[in-house]
């Protein structure tokens, strides 16, 4: 979940947490990425049905995706055990007027894909939409929506179908000719589009091996 790298900190990868995990393959989901005429980026994933995991457990994630948990027997941040590799940092950069997580947070993202530093991204996006249906973050300068990351959650059963579409790129005239061929190229490359890819591939599938479990104790703990 990308856009524009704060140039004023700088980040180290944190030790890769060897959870025993075989992580899903580019080859499990359809993916798509295409560059439309206005230079703007389309990624698509279909990703693979995620068994075991409804989208009730994926809203309560991301409604409560700070914070730690008790994994394996050990203690780690939430978002570290997401994807064990590639994350780095989550924070709330603010909270709604409810002072929870929901539409109108902010949300602070700092990940390498391919834990390559080359393709580091710390970003800050607007939870547009969240609820059971599915997220929504988006970035804007002034008017201008230069980012979105829609995730829908598409119920089976008890598994859940999960659609991803990313779009970077400003698509209003005039501005889009300048940011999407001059401006994006300095912090999002089509090479970091590929590795994403990948990376959301792996960490939606990786909802699979962590979240049954931990959505059962913690929601349940509140009732």
């Amino acid at each position: 979940m990308p856009i524009l790298a704060n140039v004023f900190q700088r980040w180290t990868l944190p030790p890769e947490r060897d959870f025993g995990w075989k992580m899903k393959s580019l080859e499990s989901a359809k993916t798509s990425f295409t560059v439309e005429n206005n230079g703007v980026f389309n990624l698509t994933i279909e990703h693979d049905l995620i068994r075991g995991v409804t989208p009730e457990m994926l809203y309560w994630w991301f409604c409560n995706i700070g914070g730690e948990m008790t994994y394996q027997g050990k203690t780690f941040s939430r978002y570290l055990v997401w994807h064990p590799k590639d994350h780095i940092h989550w924070s709330l950069a603010n909270k709604t007027k409810h002072d929870t997580v929901g539409v109108g947070s902010s949300f602070r993202i700092v990940e390498a894909f391919d834990r390559n530093m080359e393709y580091l991204v710390d970003s800050t996006e607007v939870v547009a939409k969240l609820d059971i249906t599915g997220i929504r973050l988006v970035r804007r300068i002034g008017t201008t929506e230069i980012f979105s990351l829609q995730h829908d959650f598409i119920p089976a059963g008890n598994d859940t179908q999960y659609k991803s579409q990313m779009i970077v790129g400003a698509g209003k005239k005039p501005f889009n000719k300048i940011f999407n061929s001059y401006l994006r190229p300095l912090f999002f490359t089509s090479a970091m589009g590929y590795a994403w890819l990948q990376h959301n591939i792996e960490e939606v599938g990786n909802f699979e091996f962590f979240l049954p479990e931990l959505f059962e104790r913690e929601a349940n703990r509140h009732k």
